[in-house]
């Protein structure tokens, strides 16, 4: 008999189809997987190259036709050996794991840092779908580093914002504090976030002083993504089964953790530093 729960959390091999430089230092690896195609937006999968360990990626595209995508950034071992990869490649592959954005409100804003615009895009697709007309802030440290900006410009017109950390492209300065500048020009009843874990707990600060509900998909060491080891804990939660998308109730009762500490692999709490 398996010891696998669910058919998702049985490890699969799936064979690239395409590699794509999305931006610098990016690349989107796109795959079929009918498991993964029916995912929604904010879930993850666990991706692994058998030349490192498992790496938890968002699902940046989800199509109905059974093709699916995750972007790398070469972070650390692992990612720098996915990064290598080319379209006929296999890679282990298990999920989608974890929950996913809901859909709120009438006027949201959604607020992208570096390679968070991965999980962010496949929510605006869903809002476009439905009839709503999201704000999107791209954030990123430089021009160059604007994740899929012609496709989400493509979806979302002007309604696409970018911010760039060096002034390069549009808002000159964090995605955060343009997000706050935003935030007293117009009313937004929704803000969804993913990116940097200290640019997400400061959008989470501006929301709170405003009064706004917030959903913020987290980044932590996942290497289990069933809820076993602990490697993810924060607070009472673990980010691989609670999460990966924690709401404003949530992030209030782990306010003393998020954006300031997190474990390591070892299991250590060390200072988050982005």
């Amino acid at each position: 008999m398996s010891g696998w729960r669910t058919e998702a959390e049985a490890m699969r091999v799936v064979r690239l189809t395409k590699v794509k430089e999305e931006a610098r230092g990016m690349r989107s690896l796109h795959f079929a997987d009918d498991l993964c195609s029916e995912g929604v937006p904010g879930q993850y999968v666990m991706i692994w190259n058998p030349a490192a360990e498992e790496v938890p990626m968002s699902l940046a595209s989800i199509g109905e036709d059974g093709n699916v995508s995750v972007v790398v950034r070469p972070v650390g071992e692992s990612t720098e050996a996915l990064c290598g990869m080319s379209a006929g490649d296999k890679i282990g592959l298990r999920g989608p794991f974890g929950n996913g954005y809901a859909v709120q409100g009438s006027s949201p804003l959604l607020v992208a840092g570096g390679t968070g615009a991965a999980s962010l895009r496949p929510l605006a697709e869903e809002m476009v779908a439905e009839g709503l007309k999201p704000t999107f802030i791209l954030g990123a440290r430089s021009k160059d580093q604007l994740l899929m900006k012609e496709r989400l410009e493509s979806l979302l017109g002007e309604n696409l914002l970018t911010a760039t950390d060096d002034g390069s492209h549009g808002y000159r300065g964090y995605a955060s504090t343009y997000a706050d500048q935003l935030m007293k020009e117009k009313k937004y009843d929704m803000i969804y976030t993913c990116g940097p874990e200290i640019m997400m707990a400061a959008v989470f600060q501006v929301a709170e002083e405003r009064g706004i509900p917030m959903q913020a998909s987290l980044d932590r060491y996942i290497k289990c993504a069933v809820g076993l080891c602990g490697s993810c804990g924060l607070g009472p939660y673990r980010v691989c089964k609670d999460g990966p998308v924690f709401n404003s109730e949530q992030l209030r009762e782990v306010r003393d953790e998020f954006g300031k500490s997190r474990m390591d692999p070892s299991g250590r709490a060390v200072r988050v530093d982005h």
